[in-house]
Parts: structure tokens; sequence; C-alpha cells
């Protein structure tokens, strides 16, 4: 059983996390060996950065002025990131479980007994037994290893990854919609836009470079509209702000949409020539006028008619939106009710026109192409399609029976173990103790697990469940290729070696599979190996790299796919000459009533829960939360209130407050501001233990991403007594 041997303090004591900060004087005083042109780990902007390395060491990083996107620019997590190098709580060597926490073992002391359980546990359940989690923030090399491991070294269906709980409500969408499933345009569109659209996307804290692409469109004279429960640092500067209640983003749009078509701001002859089904939606839109939208909504009536006043008659737009669309049980509905808006336009193909998806994680884009989905092969092909199975069968050189079909999501990993049914577990950048939806349940989970193994730079929250860990590497320490949230193929460049007995990651798991059997399958001597066959098993795919190279993708700073020969310079913009990626070319409207959240407020919750980041931390914050001035930053996460709720509690700035919902009740200090809705409490996630905010939240699925429903359920707080 998977259950921890030492206490919460015994562990941080150990293995963190502890605060690193940077050297007096700063990096300033360090002279480096070389400078190194990568990128940055957090976020799927994918900043250049300049690591400076002096003795096999980051010591601290330089500007990169000529990468396009950021152009030297970087967040605070950005200044920070190379803080996490030659950390104190880097894990230096491969650990499993002993009595009282872990013991440090051999490389093949670790393998060989992960490799036994996993022959264990599959000949005696079934190989579907054994399921694999990967993660959005790897390289693209590594999410194709990964998901070519569980199927051929494994032959597991149940492979997945957090981006599960991220971007794939967005990526269902887009394939419905267009046929493919990427930001239509390059960042690059948005200054040239003369209306942009925000939705449920916290610009100024979660993608801070960005901020600076709408503040150069708004300067251009573009009118902006952000639409959130929270008037976010992005909508303070906003034209038109539309503070929407949680889990409504359907109906607002509908209901935007519906003044458009009122007023003629639609392209008829754009929707005759390139679209499908926007007749059935015209029908539907008729019973969302103003009045009706704010009754659902909570948006005015008259603002509803100002964001179509200026979203319908613009010459140009953009429309960019993220988790706040995202996160719910109708995340995909949601995201292609706003798509409807760009298509009635008809403004999208060209620049400045276009629609794009903000991506969380460092890989979010490149992380769900490859393969390591439960439902997705290389290039990001359907594992259900005959053709496509043939397809990669062939090129695995493995009989297409013995190809697994879909496997179950990552929330629904964590059911079939609870229910006894999936016996072990191998897991690579995922702490889905801190990530996943009613923490107690997933924590449940883990210790029922018969082994759990994972593959970490860092003790995870979840890896103290862990029987073995596999100390891997940093980004910085390995080299290779992530996809940035525009679609751009950017390369890293290794900087530094993994310190003491750590080994890369993709070299852990070539290792295991070589162990498992499979030597001849994962012939790899070098990182570029893996790339060469990923862009080659994407090759006639919508999702299509096979004309990218390392030389070429760095001598262009990226290649934006589809790509698909060595002479083509890559796709920046998709839709040129409005061809959609469906076999007749054309684009796809969907319409849907409104439907409530899985749990809507009542009198016993009378308030709306909701959650999102803050500018200083990452994810799970297993990287940010031992970066000394990033905690400085933001300490602890607070619960925002409005100050008519504050006042209705008797609560002022910091009076710790309890937060209650069906699931799990969470302490934390009162932030009272005037920039949320009076009927809204919002808690950053990033925390563990007593102070998870996923400790509350619903993990009720959207039926068709699986993607769980973290933006919405009901709460009560209350004044939580101050302890003296």
């Amino acid at each position: 059983m998977a259950i921890p041997t030492l206490s919460e303090h015994e562990f941080i004591d150990l293995y963190g996390p502890h605060l690193k900060y940077e050297p007096a004087g700063g990096w300033h005083e360090q002279t480096p060996d070389r400078l190194v042109k990568t990128h940055c780990c957090f976020c799927g902007v994918q900043c250049g950065i300049q690591l400076k390395v002096k003795d096999n060491k980051v010591v601290g990083f330089e500007p990169w002025e000529e990468f396009p996107v950021n152009r030297g620019m970087l967040c605070p997590k950005g200044v920070k990131r190379y803080l996490q190098n030659e950390h104190p709580d880097r894990l230096l060597n491969p650990l499993l479980r002993a009595d009282r926490g872990f013991r440090t073992a051999t490389w093949d002391e670790a393998l060989r007994r992960t490799v036994d359980a996993i022959q264990k546990i599959q000949s005696q359940y079934g190989r579907d037994a054994f399921a694999v989690l990967g993660g959005a923030s790897m390289t693209n090399e590594k999410a194709y290893l990964i998901g070519k491991f569980a199927r051929v070294a494994l032959r597991t269906a149940n492979i997945d990854y957090n981006g599960r709980l991220c971007m794939v409500s967005a990526g269902a969408a887009n394939k419905m919609a267009f046929g493919i499933d990427r930001a239509a345009n390059p960042w690059s569109d948005i200054p040239l836009a003369k209306a942009v659209i925000i939705a449920g996307a916290n610009i100024g804290e979660c993608f801070p470079i960005l901020t600076d692409y709408i503040w150069r469109a708004r300067d251009n004279g573009a009118k902006i509209i952000v639409i959130d429960p929270r008037m976010t640092p992005i909508a303070r500067t906003a034209d038109l702000f539309l503070p929407v209640r949680p889990g409504r983003d359907s109906a607002l749009a509908n209901g935007i949409l519906h003044v458009m078509v009122e007023r003629g701001w639609i392209d008829a002859d754009f929707i005759d020539q390139n679209t499908v089904g926007f007749e059935d939606l015209r029908g539907l839109l008729k019973r969302y006028t103003p009045r009706v939208t704010e009754t659902i909504t909570g948006v005015p009536a008259a603002s509803i008619v100002r964001a179509a006043e200026i979203w319908g008659p613009a010459e140009t737009s953009m429309l960019l939106h993220a988790r706040g669309v995202e996160h719910h049980t109708k995340g995909v509905e949601n995201c292609l009710s706003y798509i409807n808006l760009v298509l009635a336009s008809g403004r999208i193909g060209r620049p400045g026109c276009g629609y794009g998806t903000i991506t969380g994680q460092g890989n979010g884009q490149g992380g769900r192409e490859h393969g390591q989905r439960c439902n997705q092969l290389p290039g990001g092909r359907d594992i259900e399609n005959p053709e496509h199975r043939n397809f990669i069968a062939d090129f695995w050189r493995v009989p297409e029976p013995e190809l697994p079909h879909t496997g179950l999501t990552a929330c629904e990993i964590f059911d079939a173990i609870e229910r006894g049914e999936i016996k072990g577990l191998l897991s690579i950048s995922f702490n889905p103790l801190v990530s996943i939806p009613d923490a107690n349940r997933t924590r449940a989970a883990l210790d029922k697990l018969e082994f759990y193994g994972c593959i970490d730079f860092f003790l995870s929250e979840t890896a103290r469940h862990a029987d073995v860990v596999l100390a891997g590497s940093l980004q910085e320490e390995d080299e290779g290729t992530v996809t940035t949230g525009e679609g751009r193929c950017v390369r890293l460049n290794q900087s530094v070696t993994p310190p003491g007995n750590a080994r890369l990651d993709w070299q852990i798991i070539v290792e295991l599979a070589r162990r498992l059997g499979f030597r001849d399958y994962f012939p790899y001597a070098i990182t570029e190996d893996i790339f060469r066959e990923l862009a080659k098993a994407s090759k006639g795919a919508i999702v299509d790299y096979s004309g990218m190279d390392y030389r070429k993708i760095e001598k262009n700073m990226g290649i934006f796919w589809p790509c698909p020969s060595i002479k083509h310079p890559g796709t920046p913009r998709l839709f040129e000459g409005n061809r959609f990626y469906h076999s007749d070319g054309k684009a796809r409207f969907y319409g849907f009533e409104y439907r409530a959240p899985a749990e809507d407020v009542d009198s016993e919750y009378p308030i709306f829960f909701t959650s999102g980041r803050v500018v200083s931390q990452y994810l799970t914050g297993n990287q940010t939360r031992r970066i000394g001035g990033l905690v400085d930053q933001y300490p602890e996460p607070k619960c925002e209130m409005h100050p008519l709720l504050a006042a209705r509690l008797g609560v002022k700035e910091n009076d710790p407050v309890s937060v209650i919902t069906r699931r799990g009740e969470i302490t934390v200090p009162a932030q009272v501001v005037k920039t949320i809705r009076p009927d809204t409490v919002f808690v950053p996630y990033h925390w563990p233990g007593k102070k998870s905010a996923n400790l509350l939240t619903n993990r009720a699925l959207d039926p068709i991403s699986k993607i769980p429903e973290y933006k919405v359920c009901a709460c009560r707080v209350e004044r939580a007594a101050i302890k003296t």
C-alpha cells in the first residue's frame, strides 16, 4: 500500500520545500563560463532566456532580446527560475520506500524494483491494471516517448497526462469547429486587432508577457473586452468588463451573438461559403435576448449590447480564452460558443483576425500532440481510427491488434484506483495530490495502490506516497523541443548536466523499456534520435512535424506546425484562404442551450467557489514554492471576497475564514477586494495539505473532454476563530 511513512512535517524537513534565495549581491557578481540560449520552464509562452552557466551550475540569466515572442522581457517566475538549479531539495539519487520515509538506492535496485512490480501486477491483474501519467510541461520528445513506452513496453491502454486538467476542452472544441487543435494565429496578430475579447484568462498574472501584446493592441486603437467573475489586472484597463457568474459563459456568448444577428453584424457571405450549422444556431439564439441573458449570467443587458457593439462591426478582432472558460462540465460547450462569435464575424485566417487558447503549462500544446493522451496516437492521430492505428502500428513494428485502444483519462484513472481496478501507477512530472479535485479522494486512492513509482527532480507531495522515486532531470539539464501556445516549436538547449546520480528523464524511460524486454523498440542514443522518430511518426497527420529538425528550428527561432517538408517554412497563421481542416474544408457552428454547473449554489452552500493562479506561483508549486523570492511575493493562499460579503460575515482583511464545500474545508486569511463578484470567492490552488483549494473542488467531468469542473462549485464561508 502506497501510504506515507513519515508525517508531513518530517517530509518537509528532509525534502522540502525549503526556500532558496539568490546569493548576496545577486547573480551580477557571477562571471559565467558561457551563455546558453533556451526557454523558460513555466507557462505556454515559453519566453526566450539565456542561462548563465559557471562550473556546470546555472548562476543567473541574461535577456535574450532577439527572441521575437518576449524580446528579452520576463515575468517574476522567469526572472527567478534559475534558482531551482543546485537547489538543496534536488533529488540526487533514486529512493526506495523504507520503514521511515525513503532510503537511497542504486539505479539497478530502483529500476529492478519498478520492473518487478510492473510485471507482477500485469501478470496477476492484466495489462490495464498498470497505468501511466505523464506531464504537459515535458518536452515533445518525452511526451512521445512516454506514450510509446505505455503502449509498446507496457501495452496498457491507461496512459494520460496532466494536460487533461488544463487544455483538453479547448482542444476538443478546436477539433470540432476547425478540424485542428491549435491556436489559429501567432501572438503577433494580437496588436493588429481592433477588438479583443479575453474570456476567462487572467493574462496579467498567468501569462504576463502577453499583456504587452494586449497593450500594444490598445495603443493601436483596439477596444478590449474582459469576461471574468473577477476584475483581474488586465480587466482594470479594459474598455468593457463583463463580470459573469461562474459557469454561465455559454449563455453570455449566446447573448452577445444574439445582438450581432439582430443588428446585422455578421458576415453572411463568409458563413454561407465557409461554414456549416449556422441556421440551427440562429434558431437557438432567438431565446437569448439581452434581458434573458442578464438573468442567467448576472451581466447587465446594456453591457451585453455594448460587447456586441464593439465586437460586431470591428474591422479586425482576436478572441482569447483560457481555463476560466474551459474548467467546466460544459467546457467544450463554452469554447464552441465563443468560437461562434469568431466564425459569425468571418474574421479569421488573416492578419489581426482570429482565435487563440492561452496555454497554461510549459508544453501544453506539444504535450497533447504526440501520443501521451489516452485517446491519441502521435501526430494528433485518433487511437480509434483504423487508418491511424495501422500507420502507427506499422511505424512502431507492432501488430495492430496489440496496440491498446482508448484508456481512462487522468481523473478516471484515480476513480479506477479507488475501485480497485488499477493496482499500479508510474508518473512523471505530475503532482495529482495537489492538482486533481477532491484531494481527499485522491489521497485515499494513492493509499490503495500496490505499487506507485514516480520520476521527478523534487519530491512532490504525491511522491511521498511512492514505493520508488527515480531522480530525473530539470528542463535545463536536458535538451529537446517544446511547442508554445501559438503553435511554435522551439528548441531547448542543455545548459548543465544532472547533479549527483540523477539521470535524464528519457534515459530512465528507455532503460525501463529495455529491462521489460523491448530494447529493440527504443534504440535512442541521444535526444535528437527521439525527435527524428517523432517527426517521422507525424508525417501526413494533421499535427505534422515531419519537415522539422533541430538545426532548422534553432535557425528560425522556432517553426510553426504543420510543417510537412524540410523546405516548408511552417504555418504561423492557420485558415488563410478560409480553408479549414474538415474534409469539406468548412468550419462548424455548434449551438448549446445553457445548462447549470454540476453543482450550483443553494441555501446550504450559497456562494460560488472558484480557483486559479497568482503571478508568482506555477501549477502545484512543486518548483516555485521552493524559490524564496516567489514565495515572499505571495506566501500563502488567501480567500478573495467582496466587501459586501465580508461585511455580512463580519470579516476584515487577513481574518481567518473557513471555506466549506461538500467535499472538504480549508481555513485561510481573507483578502477583501472590490474586484470580485459579491456572490463569489476565489482561492489560488498552488498549495498542498490543509490549505489546498482542491480539497474543495468538484471532480465532475465534461462529458467530451473529461476535464474537471475546477472553476465553479458551491460553498459557504464562515469567519474562523483567531488563534492567539
